[in-house]
């Protein structure tokens, strides 16, 4: 996008939309008085101006030109009236749809005879919905904002899982399971910390992490190494790697440091924190006597758009030995496509990464956010004949600086 021409054919499509969106504003201002037509007027067409010149130089400055939370902030109200529009040009849609029904009606049937409802300019549009469109699009930019105010709002959700082959000395193990932390996109450091003492007071047995410590660089975590090394466990915190955190979103060398060495160095990070990195390998808990196998690979999606560095013919070798697998996988659709059918003893599968698109309804016997059309497996657990699977819905945010419905979630898992 920072490319002109990319830029020049999102501002081209942004005025385009706006104009049609204004088309919706004077339909529902018809009735008023000139002087509030033309105060309504001008406030729409000074935010267009605010907003297109905005997204400009949002993307042709650098990342240091503006305060990275005004920048997060100026391109999540960009994007946020982007989509309210959008969703407002399908309401007029189908009111211009309605319009050229009518209006082709009255050619056929009345041959432009007082048969046909027109007029000076036509077939008018419909207040009703234009009136609904505006609103539609309004409300879902009221709730973006509203959102703003969720990212730090830590929920934890508790899930007890049944295995009839789990070891007895395991039966009560409780786990606490996080996903996506995204320290880049981090701007209040109390409020972090305040999710980390929530995960202290579970006082829980084992710590997985499955990926996304960072948005890029390894360097993100550097205010927040004495928040995140305070989480233990008293069998340990385990931690594998996301698909951000091969820094595959930035061009390298970055500063002087190539991408190969910002892996090299977040794996430092893990270390530093006191958390046991798993690439592509297994380890055995013990408990009570007795052994169960944590397995956790690289980042492995069956989408095309992200990498495939797990390599399960490296982790799984020799777990096969123990009678309870638990796999931490960052990414929810390496269990239908690879898990599933060709690891049909792993038990429980943890992963993250979809962040349930941070936007979404969760109700009482109702779920719906829009990650669902991409991500059949996308929040909560799922369930194929013996096999579990645990989708985090993510401790941090990234790109929209909030949450709207789907909070950020700390699990904690009761095994028995």
């Amino acid at each position: 996008m920072r490319s002109p021409l990319g830029a020049l054919i999102f501002t081209v499509l942004m005025l385009l939309i706006d104009t049609y969106v204004f088309q919706g504003v004077k339909a529902v201002c018809f009735s008023a008085s000139p002087k509030t037509r033309s105060i309504v007027y001008l406030a729409y067409w000074v935010l267009t101006a605010l907003t297109i010149s905005g997204f400009l130089l949002f993307v042709f400055t650098s990342p240091d030109f503006l305060p990275r939370k005004f920048r997060t902030y100026l391109f999540a109200t960009i994007l946020g009236l982007f989509f309210a529009k959008l969703i407002a040009v399908i309401f007029f849609l189908i009111d211009d749809i309605r319009r050229l029904i009518q209006w082709g009606a009255g050619k056929l049937f009345y041959g432009n005879t007082e048969g046909e409802i027109v007029s000076e300019e036509g077939i008018s549009r419909s207040v009703f919905l234009s009136w609904i469109g505006l609103v539609a699009g309004g409300s879902l930019f009221s709730s973006l904002i509203y959102g703003f105010g969720n990212k730090y709002n830590y929920t934890i959700k508790r899930v007890k899982l049944s295995f009839e082959n789990l070891p007895a000395a395991f039966k009560g193990l409780k786990i606490i399971h996080i996903s996506d932390i995204h320290s880049g996109s981090f701007t209040n450091k109390q409020a972090v910390e305040h999710g980390v003492q929530m995960i202290l007071k579970e006082n829980a047995d084992l710590i997985l992490f499955t990926g996304d410590l960072v948005n890029d660089r390894a360097t993100e975590m550097k205010d927040y190494m004495d928040v995140f090394n305070k989480l233990k466990a008293s069998m340990g915190v385990y931690s594998t790697l996301g698909n951000h955190d091969y820094g595959d979103y930035i061009k390298w060398p970055d500063n002087g440091i190539t991408q190969e060495q910002n892996l090299n160095n977040l794996k430092k990070v893990h270390a530093e924190l006191g958390w046991r990195l798993l690439m592509n390998e297994h380890v055995a808990l013990e408990k009570g006597g007795e052994k169960i196998a944590l397995i956790g690979i690289e980042n492995w999606s069956a989408k095309a758009n992200f990498p495939k560095h797990g390599r399960m013919d490296l982790a799984y070798p020799g777990a096969e030995k123990y009678p309870f697998k638990i796999l931490m996988s960052h990414d929810p659709s390496h269990w239908d496509a690879q898990v599933r059918p060709e690891y049909s003893d792993i038990d429980l599968t943890l992963s993250g990464h979809t962040h349930g698109m941070q936007f979404g309804v969760e109700l009482p016997g109702f779920r719906w956010s829009p990650v669902q059309y991409v991500y059949k497996e996308w929040a909560g657990l799922y369930e194929e004949a013996k096999q579990k699977l645990y989708v985090n819905r993510g401790y941090g945010f990234i790109g929209y600086p909030g949450r709207v419905g789907i909070l950020p979630e700390i699990t904690v898992i009761e095994l028995d």
